[in-house]
């Protein structure tokens, strides 16, 4: 099937999609029946990522990862506690900051990084992971760099809720990166392999309708967007950013999106990157949860904190999705408006890692090349 046309029924179909709530790939806990819910307290776990950079070998890398998951668990233990004992509402949702076990890739290799850091979906950190969770009795968000059997050589970001069951009831894939893979730099055979439920996965819960965000994808709007017209009430960010007393992008677009959509946003972000080049704290700080009207209920300072935490209450959330008002943005949209421009040319082009059929290897620079390119046809075209 053409690119042009993928792109046509995947912008037809998200006109279609306020019905419908997907559910995730993997993990059967997306097939359960959600049962009620009560208000519950979720906390976005500032913790400190590690860098995998300076490991002398594979197996260095992948001992000190599971050094780090195994450091994480009485962290969160006692952040519920604490929680449950201040505020009196017991701990449901962990949130893990971007890339906690590894850090950012800097200039290793595409190729190189998918084999020292990448997590396997089946691999023994998730397992630990969802052992973790299981102990915990606690759903966890996270966020890591995972490979794919079907796309030897490269890695995609992924972002993925372990049940307390263990299991992945989530796997969300970034769509948007500036130097690394994405699934839309291979859209045409992704979207063969999972379809768009793989693509904007929303897991039914019994803690409510979970989507992630990665990153700075929060700064995209049609991201969130798609996930709300896909049922999500909550949606869990892990972030590696600048933190700042003065308003950041990042604080505002999370306000926006939580506001637009009316749901949660739970952000969690690095406490500072450890053994990398970088000075520690470039990442630190600004954890956060906003309520559905846009309201932040609480954030963190710098250093590794559980400070932002907050409660989650789905009742009000539903109450206030299904009734008519002005304020209802969600039922007042009218896709169909932007089907068509959506659905036209995209200033950056799918399948950019596709070339006769066959799935190329990029260095570094590759992406930067390509936004180039995109910025050159964007003039020519006199949209900029």
């Amino acid at each position: 099937m053409e690119v042009v046309r993928r792109q046509f029924l995947a912008g037809a179909a998200s006109t279609m999609m306020i019905d419908r709530v997907a559910a995730a790939p993997a993990g059967k806990g997306n097939r359960q029946k959600m049962a009620d819910v009560k208000t519950y307290a979720a906390v976005a776990m500032q913790l400190a990522a590690r860098s995998v950079e300076r490991a002398a070998d594979k197996a260095a890398a992948r001992k000190q990862m599971m050094e780090t998951i195994a450091s994480m668990e009485p962290k969160i233990r006692s952040a519920g506690v604490f929680v449950q004992q201040y505020a009196g509402t017991p701990v449901k949702l962990a949130v893990l900051p971007e890339y906690v076990l590894t850090s950012y890739p800097g200039r290793i290799s595409i190729p190189d990084f998918a084999d020292i850091a990448a997590l396997e979906v089946d691999g023994p950190e998730y397992e630990a992971m969802g052992a973790m969770a299981q102990r915990l009795g606690m759903f966890i968000a996270g966020n890591a760099y995972e490979v794919d059997r079907h796309f030897p050589g490269l890695y995609f970001q992924t972002s993925f809720v372990l049940a307390p069951s263990g299991d992945v009831v989530l796997r969300y894939r970034r769509l948007n990166s500036m130097f690394a893979p994405t699934p839309h730099d291979v859209w045409s055979k992704y979207l063969d392999l999972y379809g768009l439920d793989g693509v904007f996965p929303v897991a039914r819960t019994e803690i409510g309708n979970l989507a992630a965000i990665a990153s700075e994808e929060i700064l995209y709007p049609e991201i969130a967007r798609a996930m709300a017209l896909r049922g999500a009430e909550v949606f869990v960010h892990s972030s590696s950013e600048i933190g700042s007393p003065i308003d950041t992008p990042k604080a505002i677009a999370k306000r926006a999106r939580a506001q637009e959509n009316m749901a949660y946003v739970v952000s969690a972000n690095t406490a500072g990157i450890e053994l990398s080049s970088l000075p520690v704290g470039s990442g630190d700080g600004n954890s956060m949860v906003v309520d559905y009207k846009g309201r932040v209920l609480a954030e963190s300072n710098s250093r590794e904190t559980f400070t932002a935490f907050a409660e989650i209450d789905l009742g009000a959330l539903r109450a206030t999705r299904r009734k008519p008002a002005m304020t209802n943005f969600l039922a007042r949209q009218r896709l169909e408006l932007f089907a068509a421009v959506y659905a036209g040319k995209s200033p950056q082009p799918a399948d950019s890692l596709i070339q006769n059929n066959e799935v190329i290897i990029p260095n570094r620079d590759f992406f930067q090349r390509v936004q180039e390119e995109s910025i050159e046809r964007m003039i020519k075209d006199g949209v900029i």
